[in-house]
């Protein structure tokens, strides 16, 4: 999979999952912007990892639910990298986790909206460069629980659903310019925010997974690393459940 000559952003890309994709791009020969909201230090990191082993990136500060912030990160890494090949989106939205009783419509709402503006307003900044140029790849991260719900995480659902939803009308308006929208549905992935769940618990819960084991970040990053590359060049409007075999279509 070879991404030489191309630059992707990655929001909320300071830990976790971001950080895996960027350096996993990175790796394959992209150059990177590496958006952050609070955690410079992290995402200075993350770009001096890159940057050790020959490649490319800069951190870009930025609210991903805020329009100008976005603009201004676009270009931002437009004017350090160049034009912007792979988006992808992975900015994460906190939300409670509180049976539907229990949960109040602020909460609920914060992670709804946030979620999908998020989205739009990266896309927005991001969509009519690849336009002009007729080609580019926009992954966005989702879940598996938009498809498989569990108790208590009814605003994660609801929210990834509609970004799928999101995802799904974009590759149909696109496609004709050149530019793959797809999904890629991570399940329960060891990162800062499932640090919290108990290593019994999460054990127990490999015990359901047909891999037997839990995804981690480079899991997630090889897969989107496939879908900004052209050996997917035919695939678009696709939910990839990155899960073990633990959700299956």
């Amino acid at each position: 999979m070879h991404l030489e000559n191309s630059v992707a952003l990655v929001t909320g890309a300071s830990r976790g999952i971001g950080a895996a994709v960027s350096r996993t791009l990175a790796g394959h020969g992209a150059a990177v912007g590496v958006n952050y909201l609070n955690s410079q230090a992290a995402a200075e990191a993350v770009v001096a990892d890159i940057i050790g082993t020959g490649g490319r990136a800069i951190a870009v500060q930025g609210d991903s639910r805020d329009p100008d912030d976005m603009n201004a990160a676009v270009r931002a890494v437009e004017d350090a990298l160049g034009s912007i090949d792979t988006l992808v989106i992975n900015a994460a939205m906190s939300f409670p986790t509180k049976p539907f009783l229990e949960i109040d419509w602020a909460d609920f709402r914060a992670k709804l909206t946030g979620e999908i503006a998020s989205a739009f307003h990266v896309c927005r900044a991001v969509v009519p460069g690849m336009v002009e140029r007729r080609r580019g790849s926009i992954v966005a991260i989702s879940s598996t629980l938009s498809r498989q719900p569990a108790p208590g995480y009814g605003a994660h659902t609801t929210a990834k659903s509609g970004l799928d939803g999101f995802v799904k009308s974009l590759a149909l308006e696109l496609a004709p310019q050149g530019i793959r929208v797809n999904v890629v549905a991570p399940g329960l992935t060891e990162t800062d925010a499932t640090a919290h769940i108990p290593g019994e618990v999460k054990a127990m819960m490999a015990e359901h997974i047909p891999m037997r084991r839990c995804s981690v970040p480079d899991d997630i990053a090889r897969v989107v690393a496939f879908l900004a590359s052209d050996m997917s060049d035919y695939l678009t409007g696709a939910y990839l459940p990155a899960s073990g075999g633990h959700l299956m279509l």
